[in-house]
């Protein structure tokens, strides 16, 4: 039968229709897509919030606790310098710590009966400079009188001094500064008793020490610390050393100045100048002229001036040319390092940095020298500072002679 027109197609075997989907709608102005955040993150924010912490806590600590770690430094230092001795002993016999605290005691003698001696004549001198303080200030004032044409007389500037203003205030300051000089003073003390308290430990327990450390290393790291520790001991020792003949310099040259001048005490003077001027670093110098001055200002004020002359004079040979040849031997650094490692220490540490930068500089050098290949040097003029003739020219002579003749 032929279709009609109302008839429905067949449609059992007919392709189903594609299914399509809509495209996506764009997002609307002024929406932000938020995605999902990393699983790392969370993680990655905390640990550098806690490596934050970390660091500033480390850093809180380091700054208390920086007094705490320079005095463990000198007593080390001080440890090494008293090292050769108490290991002498010990290898005599006697146990170590007895030798430590018998060393230590020697120290404590010397000392002792230096600032007593010391004081006594100090305190001595002071009360006969109060004495004779009348006939000081009336030999000024005859002396300004004569120079400048005056009329001062001793009552009225004694009567100035006790109604001035200036007066008044200064002893006002010392008053109240009398706490806190206390407070320095037993901060000093304190500070003093560690110190020994380490070094104690150190050279009791030296060889208790190096095994402990060297348990933690391998034999071979081993046998470098052990090399580095013996060559801190011998410049320490030969610093030591260099420091000690120095202020015998100083002290006999003092000596002889002030026995030239017929200032009482020359001797003790002589000593406490060597003494402090070379194991007192950057201030040493004035605390050991400043004294001498005071004496010799007691016979005359000249002799004063004089002293005082003299010690910058000393002062700048030293600095220039003893220090650095009598380091370069017993240290066995260059004189321009040991000075720029003066430089160098002040710097960092201030005053101890200038007291042990020259051994610590000089046991850096020793123990990396070993690890410094080294070749032969040839033989050439030029390595000792000759110029060959005949290359590179005319002279300068000869130039200025062709540039200025006819």
């Amino acid at each position: 039968m032929a279709p009609t027109d109302d008839t429905e197609p067949d449609t059992r075997h007919a392709a189903p229709p594609t299914a399509t989907t809509p495209p996506p709608r764009p997002p609307a102005d002024g929406a932000v897509r938020v995605g999902r955040m990393p699983r790392w993150l969370p993680r990655a924010m905390v640990l550098a919030l806690a490596l934050i912490a970390a660091f500033q806590l480390g850093s809180w600590a380091f700054h208390q606790l920086t007094g705490l770690l320079i005095n463990i430094l000198i007593a080390f230092f001080l440890a090494l310098a008293i090292e050769p001795a108490v290991s002498w002993m010990a290898a005599h016999g006697m146990r170590r710590g007895l030798a430590t605290f018998l060393v230590f005691l020697g120290l404590a003698v010397v000392g002792a009966g230096f600032v007593t001696l010391l004081g006594s004549m100090l305190a001595g001198q002071i009360i006969t400079m109060v004495e004779g303080f009348p006939g000081y200030l009336d030999s000024v004032i005859n002396w300004i009188n004569q120079t400048f044409h005056t009329q001062l007389r001793r009552v009225d500037v004694q009567e100035g001094l006790l109604h001035s203003d200036w007066l008044r205030k200064y002893a006002q300051n010392s008053a109240a500064g009398v706490l806190d000089v206390s407070a320095q003073v037993l901060g000093g003390l304190f500070q003093l008793l560690t110190i020994m308290l380490f070094s104690f430990y150190f050279a009791a327990d030296g060889p208790r020490l190096r095994r402990a450390l060297c348990s933690v290393l391998p034999p071979a790291r081993q046998a470098e610390v052990l090399r580095a520790w013996e060559i801190a001991v011998d410049k320490t020792g030969g610093y030591l050393y260099s420091r000690g003949l120095m202020a015998l310099i100083s002290g006999i040259a003092h000596y002889v100045l002030l026995q030239a001048l017929d200032v009482p005490y020359a001797p003790v003077l002589g000593v406490w100048v060597g003494l402090v001027s070379q194991f007192i670093p950057t201030i040493g110098t004035y605390l050991a002229g400043a004294l001498p001055m005071l004496i010799a200002f007691t016979v005359d004020p000249w002799y004063a001036l004089w002293v005082l002359v003299f010690v910058v004079v000393y002062q700048q040979f030293e600095n220039y040319m003893l220090q650095p040849k009598l380091t370069s031997r017993t240290v066995d650094i260059h004189p321009a390092v040991a000075f720029g490692s003066v430089i160098a220490g002040t710097a960092l540490l201030g005053a101890v940095g200038a007291l042990i930068a020259i051994p610590a500089v000089a046991t850096l050098q020793a123990f990396l020298g070993a690890y410094v290949k080294r070749y032969a040097v040839t033989d050439d003029p030029r390595v000792h500072g000759h110029r060959p003739r005949g290359r590179g020219g005319p002279g300068v002579l000869t130039r200025v002679r062709r540039l200025w003749g006819p």
